[in-house]
């Protein structure tokens, strides 16, 4: 019985081995759990840059789509750029609706009128517009980490700046005052340069024409 007792004894692990075993087991969690995490945060990141990603595209689809429906009414400047905001008057099924691109802050800001039939309307919201405080219900917050924007338009045959004076459009037999108004472009060139904590590098530069419709 002794014998056995003592063959016991010396089958079973010493103090020194338990705490070895331990120290190893908790460096394999420690080694795991790192990995996890890195998996995790480079999940979160792929995610974020994905979200941004279709965020940057979808604002330029409206920026596009507000650039491709641009109507001249005769009435108020069809696209106006003043080192701040771009105005411009589009298409809609009920009629003319006057859009304001500004940056404010370090946000990409859309603001959009309601379509409108009477010339007074459109009037009405030109000077709207032109006293935006940027906490308005129509003001849209469409895209943060904005450094700055630049403005180009083509006219003949070259990109100039947006603010340079343009050909005079011609008058017509419904606004023959209007002679001295500017023509649209041909086309216009949008310049966005991004913070440095956007997430995005660099500028991103983007051409649309404009229709001849539009003219």
């Amino acid at each position: 019985m002794r014998s056995l007792s003592r063959h016991a004894a010396q089958a079973g692990f010493t103090l020194v081995e338990v705490l070895v075993a331990l120290l190893i087991m908790a460096i394999v969690a420690a080694l795991s759990w790192q990995g996890i995490d890195a998996i995790v945060r480079s999940r979160d990141i792929s995610s974020q840059r994905l979200e941004q990603q279709l965020r940057l595209q979808s604002v330029i689809a409206q920026w596009e789509a507000d650039l491709a429906e641009i109507q001249d009414s005769g009435i108020v400047p069809a696209l106006q750029f003043d080192g701040a905001s771009l105005r411009l008057t589009r298409r809609q099924a009920a009629g003319l609706q006057l859009v304001v691109w500004s940056l404010r802050g370090d946000s990409w800001t859309r603001w959009a009128g309601p379509a409108v039939t009477r010339g007074a309307d459109l009037r009405e919201a030109w000077l709207q517009s032109q006293q935006l405080l940027g906490n308005e219900a129509e003001q849209l917050r469409a895209l943060s980490g904005i450094a700055n924007w630049q403005l180009y338009y083509w006219r003949g045959n070259a990109w100039t700046n947006a603010q340079s004076s343009g050909d005079a459009a011609p008058a017509t037999a419904a606004t023959p005052t209007l002679a001295t108004r500017q023509a649209l472009p041909g086309g216009v060139r949008l310049v966005l340069a991004f913070t440095e904590g956007s997430g995005r590098v660099g500028a991103l530069t983007r051409d649309l024409r404009l229709s001849p419709q539009g003219s």
